[in-house]
């Protein structure tokens, strides 16, 4: 998925905001399990939600939007076996890849301090049982890394050598601090794809994607913007309609009637039943 440029992907939690993903011109999109938790159960990034519930998810969205989505898979959703019938769902619902992470299950977010990890020879475990089960070569599986706030960035460098002996075709550092560490971390692993995540109000101050491709980095996700950008529209919106009892001075605000059937592809549902109405005809 990558070659010559940094893939930008977009956060999306539903098929819908994936496919304004693909409709806005991006060229793939990252599935975040925090915004999924948050969106889907009204809860926290804690590991609630069930593979059944996200590989769902992650079907209907590769079906609305046809660009390559990158899926978060947590811990795997359970030890090696449980690691292996998660590839086999995310592939079977048409994701390009996912990344699997090294917490204790029940994880944290990535941001958060408190976090636990597992050993590095149970996270290789997991990784291999991953890749034994991929049957699409060009599936993508990341290993993500949440050492860097527990045991510091050479064991967060260390556990990444480790993945990528494991069958890891790349790496996810997770809460590095700075621009400079995200270099480091380059500079430790000169050859090995690196996906860096620029989620907003956590541990690593805004970093473009222009800076994060000048540092060596393959792809940048968003997580949580897209979420976060809807639901301060939602509660001010809410907050106006339950004061004056009418939309009014909202409609500028709005997606149209119009935009909407363009964004869904109404016409082409129609013109769908008009061609088998005709053929019943023949």
């Amino acid at each position: 998925m990558w070659s010559s440029r940094i893939v930008l992907m977009p956060g999306a939690y539903n098929p819908l905001t994936a496919r304004l993903a693909f409709k806005a011109g991006a060229n793939a999109a990252y599935l975040s399990g925090g915004a999924m938790a948050n969106a889907v159960l009204g809860a926290p990034d804690i590991s609630l939600t069930t593979l059944d519930e996200i590989a769902g998810i992650a079907a209907r969205s590769c079906q609305a939007a046809p660009i390559p989505i990158i899926a978060d898979a947590d811990t795997g959703f359970g030890e090696v076996w449980n690691v292996r019938r998660t590839v086999i769902e995310y592939e079977r619902a048409g994701l390009a890849g996912l990344h699997l992470e090294d917490q204790v299950n029940p994880k944290r977010c990535g941001h958060l301090d408190g976090k636990e990890l597992i050993s590095p020879d149970a996270m290789s475990e997991k990784i291999r049982a991953a890749v034994s089960a991929k049957r699409d070569d060009s599936f993508v599986i990341i290993a993500r890394t949440d050492a860097r706030g527990v045991e510091g960035m050479s064991g967060a460098l260390d556990r990444a050598k480790a993945y990528v002996q494991a069958g890891a075709d790349a790496i996810f550092p997770e809460g590095l601090a700075d621009e400079k560490e995200f270099g480091e971390f380059r500079a430790g692993l000169p050859d090995v794809p690196l996906l860096a995540n620029m989620t907003e109000f956590g541990k690593t101050p805004l970093i473009s994607a222009n800076t994060f491709e000048s540092l060596g980095y393959q792809m940048v996700i968003f997580p949580v913007s897209a979420l976060r950008v809807t639901l301060k529209a939602v509660e001010d919106f809410y907050a106006h309609l339950l004061v004056e009892g009418t939309q009014d001075g909202w409609l500028d605000r709005m997606m149209t009637r119009k935009e909407l059937y363009e964004l869904v592809g109404y016409s082409e549902y129609e013109q769908g039943d008009a061609a088998w109405r005709s053929l019943a005809d023949l």
